[in-house]
């Protein structure tokens, strides 16, 4: 007996390549209706004007100047991240350990704030600073590199391992130095004499780290598209056999490109900690080791555009925390509209990559 088969009714099929301008397209169709779902559920639980909500989510970030600072302050701070896991997740590295790589980092910048203020002059306090949170940073990257090298572990956990690791070691000193003793944290470093606190360009408080992030942005387009380094990273994410068969050392790419990878996330901890919050917890970095993964996934590994991509991240979380502010609601109503946000950005990335088929009706046979 013939068994008649039948095809599904939607079948997903790969993509070819799409225009830039038309995955810009679709990313743009998916904020809409993030902002469109956001201010319908706004409206169920305020009972607000919809349009006074966006006017909300735009006095977030532009309300005022010290907003517009604070915006660029966290957009540098995301991106500064984001730019430091990119060698490694274009190499397929999958390293989700820059929150601790960002804590240890500020760990080395504390201490140097802590037990050499006063010692030394500030300027080589803040160069004693930047040395010591990088090669922090660094080891903390290299660790994870070295066992996938030699023993190919599984990255992902091995550094998801170093975050909590990171985040106990920072517990620690958090306790060592605490002030006053019982408080359960450091309190404000040096706040008195500033030692150790980077300085104010042009009368504001954040320009420096908006500026050092530009550059580092601009230096690390230019090494991953025309740097020896940028081509075999690309290489070795395409396929570790073709890299060893050109013969590149695969081992050597891991080690070092994870080596950056650290080294930029201590610097980022720096940033914070001697940039911007003159402090040290455990809560420091707010997530930003993973946020930083979406943002630099968005942007398809593009330095360029985890610009546009960080921007979009911390526009629309600080108009999420601006909506719970002004309309007396609970903080995790501002982590509800920022995660619905982020489903339909992350949702729109499948419809760029992939396309539904539908089944046509056949034909009935006579």
């Amino acid at each position: 007996m013939h068994e008649k088969t039948h095809n599904p009714l939607i079948h997903i099929s790969k993509r070819s390549a799409m225009p830039w301008y038309t995955a810009w397209a679709i990313r743009g169709i998916a904020l809409v209706a993030a902002l469109v779902v956001c201010a319908i559920v706004s409206v169920i639980v305020t009972g607000e004007d919809p349009f006074q909500i966006y006017a909300t989510i735009f006095e977030g970030s532009f309300g005022s100047s010290r907003k517009v600072w604070m915006l660029l302050q966290n957009i540098a701070i995301l991106l500064c991240v984001a730019l430091a896991l990119t060698p490694a997740f274009k190499m397929r590295f999958w390293n989700l350990g820059g929150e601790g790589q960002m804590l240890v980092g500020g760990l080395a910048t504390a201490a140097c704030m802590i037990l050499l203020a006063g010692k030394i002059p500030n300027w080589l306090l803040i160069v004693l600073m930047v040395a010591a949170s990088i090669l922090a940073g660094a080891i903390w990257g290299m660790i994870p590199a070295i066992f996938k090298a030699k023993w190919n572990t599984n990255e992902t956990l091995f550094t998801l391992m170093m975050n909590y690791v990171a985040t106990q070691l920072v517990a620690y000193f958090i306790i060592l130095w605490e002030v006053p003793k019982g408080a359960g944290q450091i309190g404000i470093i040096n706040q008195k004499t500033e030692a150790g606190w980077l300085p104010m360009l042009f009368g504001q408080k954040y320009m420096l780290n908006v500026l050092i992030v530009a550059l580092i942005c601009v230096a690390m387009y230019v090494y991953l598209k025309y740097s020896k380094h940028g081509y075999e990273i690309s290489v070795v994410g395409e396929s570790e056999r073709t890299a060893r068969y050109v013969g590149i050392k695969v081992g050597k790419v891991i080690i070092r490109t994870m080596l950056l990878s650290g080294a930029l996330c201590g610097f980022a901890g720096m940033l914070l900690v001697g940039g911007t919050e003159h402090t040290l917890t455990t809560t420091i970095t707010a997530g930003r080791g993973f946020t930083a993964v979406m943002v630099s996934w968005l942007a398809k590994f593009n330095p360029i555009w985890m610009v546009l991509t960080s921007f979009l991240i911390v526009f629309l979380s600080r108009g999420a925390g601006q909506i719970a502010t002004n309309f007396g609601l609970s903080p995790s109503f501002a982590d509800i509209l920022t995660g619905v946000i982020l489903f339909f950005i992350i949702g729109s990335e499948f419809f760029i990559n992939y396309k539904l088929n539908f089944r046509k009706h056949e034909a009935k046979e006579g």
